[in-house]
């Protein structure tokens, strides 16, 4: 039988690449998997981060083999980005991408007797061939998953292909109630002595099915009588188990949970599970946390889903690669459905060799998550056309989807579109399913502006199942006042947003899912905006886990079924003015607010209350009340709120807009745009105006006072937005780029010659 052998403590680590050493070294740091060397400068704001290429060892005795001919496999969860192996100086293996897991053969390199020396050098460096490479999130290097040993007979199930269990299941319910298992197993060195059985147990663990095959690669259907379904609420799983048997002896055993289900998506009617038309309403989820980077255990893994499960979420968006086998069983357990994605995103690489990193990615994803009943949905890339697009990568996408459906027919795909690609496109009708990365009320337009734009994208495109896989703005709950507006990275902004986002998603069930941008706080080395560098604060929790933002507590109140109350503003402690608003949120249809000790009022209403008091001088307390919930605040009133309250930069940049249009000069900014051949203008991209320092600074100082966004060669957003054009940029801004700013940006321009 099969012994796996845990290698996770005891490692030795250098961050420095000094090559491969012929021996443990005695002078390097101790550390135990998981390990991540970016935990704190991945996201602690200092601009950049640690991208390199260093060095794990560890010692092991080779495991003594019962039978002759045994093998023992080196397994790496994942290893970011790039990673060699190594065994007693042999290299055994070198594997690109860093989410997925990939072993290797190396039972010829071990020793008899004595230590072995296993020696494993990771990459974060930047590579042309290898996804993501310029994206919004940092791209922590080290083994952070962790490292085991199998040890199996000559025969056994296979571990080479794709990092795959070697086991695959496919539960269908039949129409009289029971359920069939396809049932299917890839054994090693067979011969006719050996057969697979298989056996299914219940979540109880009684057998409920079993049967025999030789050992081939031959699919067995097995019946289940009375099955129960896999549902959202009611996450029923089956235990199947492959038993390789060699007359009165298992050999081998590999299990996998199985769930039963049946699922679609109708333009119309939304994702349908089990026959109920059920819409899909959750978050995306990125796999780091505060001064862990993603060096995540297992207990951390299910923590986040039982955060996600306490919203009410229904489906998770594992943006944007393959996450941990420890999440996608939470999700098995706790009844999530999930979107399950490569990282190819942003920009698309004419390198053949990137496009085949991306066909190994999406074969690992696959074949290593097959099993898994919470993911319905395979995503291919997301918000690929940042950078432009071309025949080729629409070829591409073709043959990602084709490859997608050849490997596993039984689950839908999907793509995620960058906000500016086209309503008609190339783009569209690829995969199955699509969404929008829409951030209308943040970086352009208004909040208002989402409902209509999905309205109309329905009308245009009746066929098309459409749903939102990104939308979200930055909280951070410093920031407080009492006139939110987009921009001032307010907790209240954050959460009036959120308010009207759930609002739009619950008036439109045929949006098949949607997705908040984001569940956490993340990690973005590269970012530098709303004085939280490093970050990505969209979340609606902090990266820490911490707090929950006002914001989350909308989508409690509109997503879960337990009855819920909550009070906004406690951040907001200290509040001027003859009056202020006291928003609570509430499933229930009346909440009564009371203040220091008397009721104000008593509303009925549908999630979102609204009340306006009047506080004494000094401390007040403020508690909402429905039937037996109650939440309560402390609230000071000041003359003047404290300064820290506001972000300087908003401030700055309404300065800084009437600064640059008083700077325009005679540009008449009504005349129509020219574009003068040989100069500048709007249409080049970020990379080409980088070839003119004057033309440079334009472009990043109207970035800057558009979206508050530093992006310069080197600095902040630069990888990823060097492609854009000038004018989709502004076009993103919308609202924030006030009338008549894109003319005076290319009446700028046009006046510079191209070098």
């Amino acid at each position: 039988m099969r012994n796996l052998i845990n290698l996770n403590h005891g490692w030795q680590f250098i961050q420095k690449d000094v090559g491969l050493p012929q021996a443990m070294p005695t002078d390097w740091k101790t550390v135990d998997l998981p390990h991540c060397w970016n935990a704190i400068d991945g996201h602690d704001g200092n601009g950049s981060y640690d991208r390199g290429r260093y060095w794990y060892t560890k010692s092991f005795l080779t495991p003594k083999q019962p039978l002759a001919g045994g093998r023992v496999y080196v397994e790496i969860l994942a290893a970011g980005q790039q990673a060699t192996v190594y065994v007693n100086g042999s290299e055994v293996v070198y594997h690109e991408g860093g989410y997925s897991t990939f072993r290797a053969d190396i039972t010829d390199l071990c020793k008899q007797d004595g230590e072995n020396l296993l020696v494993i050098a990771c990459s974060n460096e930047e590579k042309s061939s290898v996804y993501p490479q310029s994206a919004d999130f940092t791209f922590y290097g080290g083994l952070y998953r962790g490292v085991n040993l199998i040890s199996v007979p000559d025969t056994h199930f296979d571990l080479d292909y794709y990092g795959g269990p070697g086991l695959q299941v496919t539960p269908k319910p039949c129409d009289c109630g029971g359920a069939v298992f396809e049932m299917v197993s890839w054994v090693v060195n067979p011969d006719e002595n050996f057969t697979v059985m298989y056996s299914v147990k219940d979540a109880e663990g009684k057998e409920v099915a079993y049967a025999v095959r030789p050992a081939d690669d031959t699919k067995v259907t097995v019946y289940v009588p009375d099955a129960k379904k896999w549902e959202i609420d009611s996450p029923y799983l089956y235990t199947v188990t492959a038993t390789l048997q060699r007359r009165n002896e298992a050999y081998d055993q590999v299990s996998a949970r199985a769930g039963v289900r049946s699922f679609s998506c109708d333009p119309d009617k939304g994702f349908i599970i089990n026959g109920v038309e059920t819409p899909l309403r959750g978050v995306s989820r990125h796999q780091d946390m505060l001064y862990k980077g993603n060096a995540l255990t297992r207990e951390d893994h299910y923590e986040d889903a039982r955060i996600i499960k306490e919203l009410g979420a229904n489906t998770i968006r594992l943006a944007h690669y393959q996450h941990s086998q420890d999440f996608y069983d939470a999700c098995d357990e706790m009844g999530f459905i999930v979107w399950a994605e490569i990282p190819f995103i942003s920009v698309f690489k004419q390198d053949p060799a990137a496009h085949e990193n991306c066909i190994s990615q999406m074969k690992e994803l696959i074949i290593q998550n097959y099993n898994h009943p919470s993911i319905c949905f395979w995503g291919i890339s997301n918000e690929i056309l940042i950078g432009g697009i071309s025949d080729k990568l629409v070829e591409n996408h073709k043959e990602l989807n084709a490859l997608c459906k050849e490997l596993d027919p039984t689950r839908l795909t999907t793509i995620a579109h960058v906000s500016m690609t086209p309503v008609e496109s190339p783009m569209h009708k690829i995969t199955d399913v699509e969404s929008y990365n829409h951030y209308f009320g943040w970086y352009g337009g208004k909040m208002e502006d989402n409902g209509p734009w999905f309205d109309d994208f329905h009308k245009v495109h009746p066929d098309i199942c459409v749903g939102v896989s990104e939308y979200g703005c930055e909280g951070i709950i410093t920031y407080h006042g009492p006139n939110p507006a987009c921009k001032d990275y307010s907790e209240e902004y954050q959460a009036l947003y959120h308010e009207h986002m759930a609002k739009v998603l619950d008036e439109r069930p045929y949006l098949w899912s949607s997705h908040v941008w984001n569940m956490f706080d993340f990690g973005c080395a590269a970012r530098d905006e709303g004085g939280v560098a490093g970050r990505n604060n969209k979340g609606l929790m902090t990266m820490d886990r911490k707090t929950k933002k006002d914001s989350y507590y909308v989508y409690q109140a509109y997503w879960s079924k337990k009855p819920m109350i909550h009070l906004c503003g406690k951040r907001y402690a200290q509040r001027a003015g003859e009056t202020t608003e006291i928003r609570v949120y509430s499933n229930q249809p009346s909440v009564a607010l009371y203040l220091n000790g008397e009721l104000v009022e008593e509303k009925s209403g549908d999630k979102v209350f609204v009340f306006t008091v009047t506080l004494k001088d000094g401390f007040n307390m403020i508690v909402a009340a429905a039937g037996e919930l109650k939440d309560s605040i402390t609230l000071e009133k000041v003359e003047k709120e404290p300064s820290i309250y506001v972000l300087p930069e908003v401030n700055e940049r309404a300065e800084g807009v009437a600064n640059w249009f008083k700077l325009a000069g005679d540009l008449d900014l009504k005349a129509p745009m020219e574009f003068p051949e040989g100069k500048y203008s709007v249409k080049d991209t970020m990379e080409e105006l980088a070839n003119s320092p004057e033309a440079l600074g334009i472009a990043t100082e109207a970035f800057k006072l558009t979206m508050n966004m530093k992006v310069a060669p080197g600095e902040g957003m630069w990888d990823m937005m060097k492609s854009m054009k000038l004018e989709d940029a502004i076009k993103m801004a919308g609202s924030m780029a006030p009338e008549g700013f894109m003319e005076s940006v290319n009446g700028k321009l046009i006046k510079i010659d191209k070098a």
